[in-house]
């Protein structure tokens, strides 16, 4: 069984995230993990903390069958780079198991710059969302275009009956709502709340977040 896990800021988690996790769930058929960040490594410092983020994450799944929250980065002391998360999830599930990370385009698009990354692809898939204005479909750095060569597939089944090392484009719509415009919408007084889940929006709202603008964009 496939275990995709969709990692983040979410900061907030916005309606944009969720139609991502549900059309993997619906296209790959098993079950996304959100596995909210604690301390994120290429962004400025949340806009809430850990604990807001993850229960926030919590009221948006809560209704949605095959999604839930991983809480394991915000256990884990120290910034939250992904091959350490992967290295844990071997540790955990051994190295039989297909295990896939979740990434939008716009992130996949830079992975040359996380750490390690050349690694990642022994420890697990790519599930590619495309995002409004992704470059994924344009020109790749000359390094991630030779790393990828040969590793795209179009078939779900290539993901469960291989452990790691594959790349697959999910089939989704696109969705314009970004966390970085919907904190900016908050702290300039401007319509948000139909960007977000209900349950996450009142949330939001009786925490007071995001009231005052954050000093460093974010695209998630």
């Amino acid at each position: 069984m496939l275990k995709l896990f969709y990692g983040g800021t979410f900061d907030p988690v916005h309606n944009g995230h969720v139609a991502i996790a549900r059309a993997a769930r619906d296209e790959l058929g098993c079950r996304v993990r959100l596995m909210p960040a604690a301390d994120p490594p290429h962004r400025a410092p949340p806009g809430a903390d850990a604990g807001q983020r993850a229960e926030m994450l919590d009221l948006a799944v809560a209704d949605e069958p095959g999604l839930l929250v991983d809480r394991r980065e915000l256990q884990r002391q120290g910034r939250s780079y992904s091959i350490d998360t992967l290295r844990g999830l071997r540790a955990e599930f051994g190295p039989g198991m297909p295990i896939a990370l979740l990434v939008g385009a716009d992130s996949f698009v830079g992975l040359p710059t996380w750490r390690e990354w050349e690694a990642l692809f022994g420890f697990a898939h790519f599930v590619v969302a495309p995002r409004p204005g992704s470059p994924l479909d344009g020109e790749l750095s000359p390094e991630l275009t030779a790393a990828v060569a040969g590793r795209w597939t179009d078939s779900p089944q290539t993901l469960k009956t291989t452990p790691a090392g594959r790349l697959f484009l999910l089939n989704q719509p696109l969705h314009p709502e970004s966390a970085s415009d919907i904190r900016r919408r908050i702290a300039h007084g401007e319509p948000w709340q139909g960007l977000v889940p209900p349950a996450v929006a009142g949330f939001i709202a009786r925490n007071g977040l995001y009231s005052q603008p954050a000093p460093g964009p974010s695209p998630l």
